[in-house]
This record gives structure tokens, C-alpha cells and sequence, in this order.
């Protein structure tokens, strides 16, 4: 990998049981091969909310994570963030078992770790049944999600680019 080059981390959490909460390893399934890089990694971590803190401390430059959002009453609409790092490590220190946002990075910061600059590609869930596969509002919101990712990581990485 050359010097320059930023190191990014495209993260796709969510439980692919649980109905629209797959939207982030659903999104992650179709992202197109090119996105992978030297500098660029995708990764499903499903439910692994530890492995997922334990490879952020690799010192990523940054992060896209990919994941649903609690539904606020528009369901399939997408919201694309920077994380609020201060606000999401509050939680308990390490849970093993957790894997929302605010649990990975509490994890992360409890491991010595510090929280790259975040971007968060979510879509608002319908509904999270015991059932495989995305509802109808939550699946058409894929290819703007996919847009989305690829979006993020281009100006995450200019703008590391220009620091490093």
C-alpha cells in the first residue's frame, strides 16, 4: 500500500435474521468489487460487534458504516451522517454481545482505541420480523445506499489524502 493512500474501512452490520435490520449486509453483498482496494476493505460483521472494534484497532483513517436505523416514520428513507464519536462511545465499556454503533465504539475507546472519522450510510427500518430478507421500502433504498458507500469513500478518502 503506498504511504499516501488512506486506509478505509467499509462496514456492514445488522442481523440478516431479523427482517430490514440485514440492510447493512445487504447493501454490502452488492456493493460493486471495484470499491475493494489496497487502501479500501469491505467487511460484513453481521453481529460481531467485538471483531469490529477489535479491527478498528488497526488504525483505520476511516470508516463507512453501514447499518439500519430505527424507523421514525419513513420507512426505506436513507440518512448519511458524520458519527458523533463523544455522544456514541457512552455506553458500557465492553459488551462482547452488542452491536449497535454506540457499543463498538464504547468497546473500541475500552481496548485503547481511538474512532476514526465515521461516516454512517442507514436506512430507517419498516419492520424487524423474524424473517430473512428486506421489506419493499427498505430494499429500494439499496441502490441509493450502494451510491451512497461509494460517495463516502471518495471524499473520505480525498480528505485524508490532504491531511496525510
Amino acid at each position: 500500500m503506498a504511504a499516501n493512500r488512506p486506509r478505509i474501512l467499509v462496514a456492514g452490520i445488522g442481523n440478516i435474521f431479523l427482517g430490514d435490520d440485514g440492510f447493512g449486509p445487504e447493501v454490502l453483498r452488492q456493493l460493486p468489487d471495484r470499491l475493494t482496494s489496497e487502501s479500501v476493505r469491505v467487511s460484513d460483521y453481521g453481529i460481531a460487534g467485538m471483531h469490529l472494534a477489535y479491527d478498528l484497532l488497526e488504525g483505520w483513517d476511516a470508516l463507512v458504516l453501514v447499518d439500519a436505523l430505527p424507523n421514525r416514520g419513513c420507512p426505506g428513507s436513507l440518512h448519511v451522517f458524520e458519527a458523533d464519536h463523544g455522544w456514541l462511545a457512552s455506553g458500557p465499556a465492553l459488551d462482547a454481545h452488542a452491536m449497535d454503533p454506540a457499543a463498538v465504539f464504547a468497546s473500541l475507546r475500552a481496548l485503547g482505541g481511538v474512532a476514526p472519522r465515521t461516516i454512517v450510510v442507514g436506512c430507517e427500518v419498516a419492520e424487524l420480523a423474524d424473517r430473512m430478507g428486506l421489506s419493499e421500502p427498505v430494499r429500494s433504498a439499496v441502490p441509493e445506499a450502494i451510491a451512497a458507500v461509494e460517495s463516502a469513500v471518495a471524499m473520505l478518502a480525498e480528505a485524508a489524502a490532504r491531511e496525510v
